[in-house]
This record gives C-alpha cells, sequence and structure tokens, in this order.
C-alpha cells in the first residue's frame, strides 16, 4: 500500500463536486489517495422505518474520519454498518456495498467474526470485561489464535497497552481487576484490547462523551498517534473534537449524509446550507 499523502498534498488534489440536488456535497480525491473503505449507496432500514439514505462516501487510509451531526441522524447506525454490528438487530436491512480494500464486506464468503478483528470497535462508555487488565487485552489474541505461548500474549499485551499509552500506568498491577481503573483508563484498555488483534480499521463511538476534559484530551492525543497505524473512523457530537482530530469530516443530517470533505474545508467553507447552519449554531 502506498504511503498516505500530507493534508495540504491531500487538498491540493482534490475538487468540490457542487451537485447537491441528488446526493450529499462529496469532496472526491484524485489520484495518489489511499481508498480503505468505501460505502456506496448505503440505505439502512429497521422494519418499515429507514435510517439511512444512499450514503456514498470513502474512507482514506490511516487518517482521521470524523462523522458529525445532530442527535439520532444516523451517524452511529453507519459507523456499526462498517464492521456488520447491524447483523445482530432483528428487522434490520441494508442496501448498498461497503467494501474494505475493495472487497464487499457483505459477500457471502465473508466470516463476520474475523471482519470484526479486522475493523475494530470502542463504544461510547468504556466497556472493560469483568476480567484483570491482561485478560482484557489478552482475550482477543486468545480466541483468534493470534498467539498460543505465554510469552507471546505477554507481549501483545504489553505492546498494546504501550500503544494505548496505558502500560506505564498498570504495569505494577496487571492482574488486578479492571474496573478499578478510571474512565479514563477503561477507556484506553478499550482501545488496547481493540487493537490487540492488529485490526486495519478502528471505529470509535462517541469515546470521550463519558470522560471528563483531561482524559479526553490524552484520548485525543492517542488518536492522533494511532492513525500513523490505524484508519480511524470516529462519531462524535462535538464539532470542536472533531475539528482537532480529524483530516476528513462527513455530515449526516436525518438520515442523509449531507456533505463531506477535508475538515478545513467543512469548518471553514461548508457548501451546504444545512452543514453551515449546524457548524454556526443554527440548529443541533
Amino acid at each position: 500500500m502506498s504511503s498516505v499523502m500530507t493534508a495540504e498534498t491531500t487538498e491540493a488534489s482534490e475538487k468540490v463536486i457542487n451537485q447537491v440536488q441528488d446526493g450529499p456535497i462529496v469532496v472526491r480525491p484524485e489520484k495518489g489517495v489511499d481508498i480503505k473503505m468505501s460505502a456506496e449507496g448505503v440505505s439502512v432500514f429497521y422494519g418499515d422505518k429507514q435510517a439511512l439514505d444512499d450514503i456514498s462516501i470513502d474512507i482514506h487510509s490511516k487518517q482521521i474520519t470524523a462523522l458529525i451531526g445532530p442527535s439520532g441522524c444516523g451517524k452511529s447506525t453507519f459507523l456499526r454498518c462498517l464492521n456488520r454490528m447491524n447483523d445482530v438487530v432483528g428487522g434490520c436491512r441494508i442496501n448498498g456495498r461497503i467494501t474494505m480494500d475493495g472487497e464487499d464486506i457483505y459477500a457471502p464468503r465473508v466470516d463476520v467474526a474475523s471482519l470484526r478483528g479486522q475493523v475494530g470497535m470502542v463504544f461510547q462508555k468504556p466497556n472493560p470485561f469483568p476480567k484483570s487488565i491482561f485478560d482484557n487485552v489478552a482475550y482477543g489474541p486468545r480466541i483468534h489464535g493470534y498467539a498460543q505461548h505465554r510469552d507471546e500474549i505477554e507481549e501483545i499485551v504489553v505492546r498494546s497497552l504501550s500503544k494505548a499509552s496505558l502500560f506505564e500506568e498498570v504495569k505494577d498491577r496487571l492482574h488486578d481487576p479492571a474496573t478499578g481503573l478510571s474512565g479514563g483508563q477503561q477507556q484506553r484498555l478499550c482501545i488496547a484490547r481493540a487493537i490487540a488483534v492488529n485490526p486495519e480499521v478502528l471505529l470509535m463511538d462517541e469515546p470521550c462523551s463519558a470522560l471528563d476534559p483531561i482524559a479526553t484530551a490524552r484520548i485525543e492525543d492517542l488518536m492522533w498517534e494511532l492513525k500513523e497505524k490505524f484508519t480511524i473512523i470516529i462519531v462524535t457530537h462535538s464539532m470542536q473534537q472533531a475539528s482537532r482530530v480529524s483530516q476528513r469530516t462527513g455530515f449526516f443530517h436525518m438520515g442523509v449524509l449531507a456533505e463531506v470533505g477535508t475538515t478545513e474545508q467543512i469548518f471553514q467553507n461548508p457548501v451546504d446550507n444545512r452543514t453551515r447552519d449546524y457548524i454556526t449554531g443554527r440548529f443541533g
């Protein structure tokens, strides 16, 4: 896979398509940008209720893409489509196509458990298992068969906790209950648990909404470091957070992706009136 372009080069290589009547305003990449995941015409239904309507977006490799918009607009629903978590929701039906590295993730031959190893997820509230810190991180590699021996497991645990900027804080109590950690530490543990199976994509659904400002800053710094290795997609209600951490931003409104482009363009020069109204606080 080729290296990711700088933000400046990416911006220079993109153009805005001002066709808004039949779909979102999209900043389409020209040649030279790696696309890790792509959604084409994705619609989601829960029974007779339509939650998403014709969503199309490219997710750039090893960048942070933020999904913003008011509550109930479909951000989290779309995020769950990317690792097929909606499969477990009764009555959920998904139309359209989602690919990773050009392969359809909804193809019959796809092993869903393996997909969820490749596309990890961190939830809104920290959800450590009722196990030790060590066993929380070791759980995924064990069940996926990534390591068989104790020394291999220990290496993965230490490496994952270090990547999550947590190892130095817990190295003397790895066998203590994970529930004894602070909220911010628990969330970083959940990130360590997600990356322990070496995913290619990391989904984060409001990962800082339950945290204080100091813990939030730690998670944001961590995301910035992790994007060097992982493609990250974050759902956030905080426009300030989206503007701080992401390179690209998509704005959802009432189940529709109204606009997507570089974060700088979305926040400084939005083209769609709905995006402009949301960014300026006229609704949301």
